[in-house]
């Protein structure tokens, strides 16, 4: 049953995930952002991840939705769609073909999966989730997660120029 309902979760991610990025309207976009990150968000559920479930919920669906539809509200495009050129599709889709290729060869021909970790199920039980989590964070991860604490700055930063009236 739970291979079900992971099958479910993951064909909902990626089918909202290609209407993400296919919508002309930037709200409609959002939206679908939305189903993304709360399948995304039953998938780690059925790790036994709840602490990042949450966290997955609360940031992305929540603060970070907010801050896409907050700039897209500030920086008002058109509705009616882009500009539609199809040999940008065309090269999109080869793209993506290369991009598909590359990633199965490297998990093919590479270890990219890793070793199985140390941590046991008496070590969960007896830290927990979080505390694991929070110290992997801040001790192993502790670079990339203040860089992308700075992209997220320099973003809304960037969007507020934008959307500054001279």
């Amino acid at each position: 049953m739970e291979q079900v309902a992971f099958y479910i979760l993951a064909f909902l991610a990626i089918v909202s995930a290609l209407f993400m990025i296919t919508r002309t309207n930037p709200v409609h976009s959002a939206l679908w952002m939305l189903l993304t990150f709360f399948s995304v968000a039953g998938i780690f559920v059925q790790l036994d991840a709840e602490f990042i479930a949450a966290i997955q919920v609360l940031v992305y669906a929540g603060a970070i939705l907010v801050l896409y539809l907050f700039v897209v509200m500030l920086l008002n495009p058109k509705s009616h769609g882009f500009i539609k050129i199809p040999f940008r599709y065309a090269i999109g889709t080869v793209v993506s073909i290369i991009i598909v290729i590359q990633t199965l060869i490297a998990v093919k021909t590479t270890d990219v999966l890793g070793q199985k970790g140390d941590i046991t199920d008496t070590v969960i039980s007896q830290y927990g989730n979080v505390k694991l989590f929070g110290k992997a964070l801040f001790t192993d991860f502790l670079v990339p997660f203040e860089i992308a604490s700075i992209l997220l700055l320099v973003a809304m930063i960037g969007a507020i120029v934008l959307a500054r009236k001279e």
